[in-house]
């Protein structure tokens, strides 16, 4: 196991810890988390804070030597859940929308990550009797995921650009010749990145390249709207958490020249 602090997990973790935070701030769920009609939730605010709360301490665990690995096993199911309770439902009702099918994406995203850290950092039951999930076939399994999830964002992100036009941008950012290209470019890369994997080209670099572009969309769209209050600031974090499930999943392939091609993801 190597429990060494790499930066894909301080980041994931920093994410954590301030999704946890937001939420005992604001007393409720984070928004971009809300795909189902969760308000009719009895005891919806303990819920609510709860969730903050086991937030805040799973950032935090992740950051311990002592702590990672059941800070681990707790992290996977909890993002796995909230995957198939909030995004799913939405998919099956609304299977024509495009924005079921991205926070779809984002969600899946954010539980690579988590499936990563999960597979690197299980213990010994774990191997014993969970080992389609841990280890390389863990691994494997997180990759797979992420070539899943990254069409989604990425055709979502092509729907939105194409609905909105040029105004698809935030006002500090329209001075951009064709922002609706640019937009749509994000939307692209997302699925070249999943081609990529797929077929083993590049994977590392693919991957790499999709983690720093989607920090770079975190900081350039909604940094500088941060003062206007808890969608910006909210939509800022999980941006974060999405970009550093991929960098985790980037990480996986170390062992990769930056330029050099694998067989691909299903044989692996």
């Amino acid at each position: 196991m190597n429990t060494m602090l790499q930066p894909s997990r301080v980041l994931f973790a920093a994410a954590m810890i301030a999704l946890g935070i937001t939420g005992l701030v604001n007393g409720d769920f984070a928004l971009a988390w809300q795909q189902v009609p969760i308000h009719h939730l009895p005891a919806r605010a303990i819920i609510a804070y709860a969730c903050a709360i086991i937030e805040l301490a799973m950032g935090i665990g992740l950051l311990f030597k002592r702590t990672l690995m059941p800070t681990c096993r707790l992290l996977f199911p909890y993002m796995a859940l909230w995957l198939v309770l909030l995004v799913v439902p939405g998919i099956v009702r609304f299977p024509r929308d495009a924005g079921s099918w991205g926070s779809f994406g984002e969600i899946a995203t954010m539980t690579t990550g988590a499936w990563c850290l999960f597979a690197t950092h299980a213990g010994a039951w774990e191997a014993r009797y969970l080992k389609f999930a841990v280890g390389s076939a863990g691994l494997q399994g997180a990759r797979w995921l992420l070539v899943i999830a990254l069409p989604m964002m990425g055709a979502e992100v092509i729907v939105d650009a194409v609905n909105a036009g040029d105004h698809v941008m935030q006002p500090w950012l329209q001075w951009w010749p064709s922002p609706m290209g640019w937009a749509c470019l994000t939307g692209v890369g997302s699925i070249a990145t999943c081609l990529a994997l797929l077929f083993g080209v590049w994977p590392r670099l693919a991957a790499n390249t999709e983690a720093v572009m989607l920090g770079i969309i975190a900081v350039a769209y909604w940094a500088p709207d941060l003062y206007t209050g808890r969608t910006a600031t909210t939509a800022f974090i999980i941006s974060f958490l999405i970009a550093a499930g991929v960098w985790l999943v980037a990480d996986t392939y170390r062992d990769v020249p930056w330029l050099a091609t694998r067989r691909p993801v299903w044989t692996a």
